[in-house]
């Protein structure tokens, strides 16, 4: 309308073609389109970068709109080659039911977990990951990482994991049907521990849908668009990535909080 107007064309003659009210059209110009708050933009490109030591607290919607308005988007999923890894490799072993079903919620940390195992592809291969995810503090409590999808990633896992496990816990443990959670020495050292084990149907990614949305997050943020010399260097950052995942990454879930500050709530208090 200002390109208009600047050709010699009658304000009213405009407002009347394009129905609109000589009010609005004044108030439209006197306040110019601009970021709503400016400030908040160089915090936004220190979160999204991980730069910062910290975490200013502000609405989701406000970093959001900052970021909208500075262009800083994430890649959207889409269905890749890494999406269709498949540990299930027939009957193999025994299987338990479904426990916990699809309630994912948890009053608080070591009462329902999950672990599920899956693949980031390479040039040189694929770096396997499985991690045990907390539903209640939403923290990686134990993870492993191999070459290949072999039981001794299993027994590395669930050594780290036992080796946190407050005493007294007896959390129930959702996974799919995989051989390696099917396997007699997986199922015997969680029966010894006092863990519950509970399995999703075969073929029912939803049934353990809280741990492949951890994966999903994963791809997003560590893996999509990168590439690693050789499985060591991506088992490096893999811990990296755990690590900020516990200890930096903020949920509007937990009311701002990092996994690790919900999970020492209690022992602050």
């Amino acid at each position: 309308m200002s390109a208009l107007r600047a050709e010699g064309c009658e304000l009213g003659r405009l407002l009347e073609c394009a129905g609109l009210a000589r009010s609005g059209c004044c108030y439209a110009l006197s306040r110019p389109a601009g970021p709503a708050r400016p400030g908040p933009r160089g915090a936004a490109a220190e979160i999204f970068s991980r730069a910062a030591d910290g975490c200013a607290r502000m609405a989701d919607k406000t970093v959001l709109k900052t970021m909208r308005e500075m262009g800083v988007r994430r890649g959207i999923r889409r269905e890749t080659d890494c999406h269709r890894y498949n540990p299930y490799r027939g009957a193999v072993g025994e299987t338990s039911g479904s426990v916990i079903g699809r309630d994912f919620a948890a009053d608080g940390p070591w009462q329902k977990m999950g672990t599920d195992a899956t693949g980031f592809k390479q040039p040189w291969g694929r770096a396997c990951f499985a991690p045990v995810h907390d539903f209640g503090s939403e923290e990686m409590v134990a993870w492993s990482a191999s070459a290949s999808p072999d039981m001794a990633r299993q027994a590395e896992l669930l050594d780290r994991l036992l080796a946190k496990m407050p005493e007294g816990a007896t959390p129930a443990l959702h996974g799919d049907m995989g051989r390696q959670h099917r396997h007699a020495a997986w199922r015997g050292r969680l029966r010894g521990a006092g863990i519950v084990q509970s399995m999703s149907r075969k073929g029912n990614c939803i049934d353990n849908g809280a741990t492949e949305q951890v994966f999903g997050h994963m791809r997003d943020e560590f893996f999509r668009g990168r590439a690693w010399p050789d499985f060591e260097s991506s088992k490096a950052d893999l811990g990296a990535c755990v690590a900020h995942w516990n200890t930096g990454r903020r949920r509007v879930k937990l009311k701002g909080l990092t996994p690790e500050e919900f999970r020492n709530q209690p022992l602050a208090a």
